[in-house]
Order: C-alpha cells, then structure tokens, then sequence
C-alpha cells in the first residue's frame, strides 16, 4: 500500500493507492487539519496544566506515571502513552513494570498493592461510563490513601483522562512531545 499526503491550508488531502489481487483503487480523503488546543484555547490549557500539576503534588511520581500510562491504554492515546513511557523511564521505572502495566491484574507481583489500588481505580474512573467506580474498587483505594491522597489520586485519573481526550481530539502524533 502507497499513501501520499499533500497538505494545502486548512485542509489535508489523503491519496491511497492500494493493490489487492492486481486490482488499484484509488481513494481521496480531505480531513480537516486539527487545531492547536493550546494557542486555540489558552487559558483553559493553562487551567488543565495548573490542575495536572496541582492532581501530582504530594504523589509518588512512580505512581503518577503508572496510573498516566495505564488510562492512555485504556484511551488508545499512543501520544500520551509514549509521553508517560518515556517520563516513566527518565524517573527509574523498570522496563519489566512498564511491560506488565496493561496486564497488572496478571502480573501482581510486580505492582504493590497500593499500585494496584490506584490501577485498579484508574480503571474504574476511565471506564466510568461502562458500570460506575464500583464500592469495592474504591473501599480498596481508600484503604490505601488518605483523603487527601485519594482525592489526589481521582484529580490526577480526571487529568489525564482529559489530556488523553484532547491529545485524541486533536490528533496529537506518538513521538512528538511538544512539552520540550
């Protein structure tokens, strides 16, 4: 498969060649060029990095980092995802926990059970849609964390939750941390 993209103002235009079974086809998308969320909005994303900053203090930043990768799974935000793996790293995280991270129910040794409190409630509050934040998950959390860590733990889940959904929305691209 051959793609080509030329790019004209506001608009991008996507050309796919595509050969199956000596057959070509064609095919020409104009998809809109997404908007820079911070010159677009500033004070929101000013807002946004003030309340993700103010979500981590008083965490450990091996959990802060562990609970950012684990929602950008759950959200398929490869951008956050590769942002958060690399922060992760900078910090001392093991490239085993890093691995085993998506699949930490299965891989509990790896994770305290603080860790896998938070992971567990990271989940939870992502998925919120799909079945609450069950008690239990939560009675496990608040088992693990004091209130104002808890409380914490929940901004720093909604963060990133909301980065991932701007990152997503505006079709930010894995590799390109624009934080630097």
């Amino acid at each position: 498969m051959v793609m080509t993209t030329n790019t004209t103002n506001a608009n991008t235009t996507n050309t796919m060649n595509t050969t199956n079974a000596g057959d070509t086809m064609n095919t020409t998308a104009t998809v809109p060029a997404r908007l820079d969320f911070a010159k677009s909005a500033p004070k929101v994303f000013r807002s946004l990095v003030g309340f993700d900053a103010a979500a981590r203090d008083g965490l450990d930043p091996a959990l802060v980092e562990l609970i950012q990768i684990r929602a950008s799974h759950l959200n398929h935000c490869a951008y956050c995802l590769h942002m958060h793996t690399n922060d992760a790293r900078k910090a001392g995280e093991s490239e085993d926990r890093l691995h085993m991270a998506p699949v930490w129910r299965e891989a509990r040794h790896f994770f305290t059970e603080k860790e896998r409190a938070a992971l567990a409630l990271t989940e939870a509050v992502t998925r919120v849609a799909d079945a609450g934040v069950p008690d239990d998950v939560y009675a496990e959390a608040a088992a693990h964390f004091d209130d104002q860590e808890l409380a914490h733990v929940l901004a720093l889940i909604l963060t990133i939750n909301t980065w991932n959904r701007v990152a997503l929305a505006t079709a930010k691209v894995a590799g390109t941390d624009e934080r630097r």
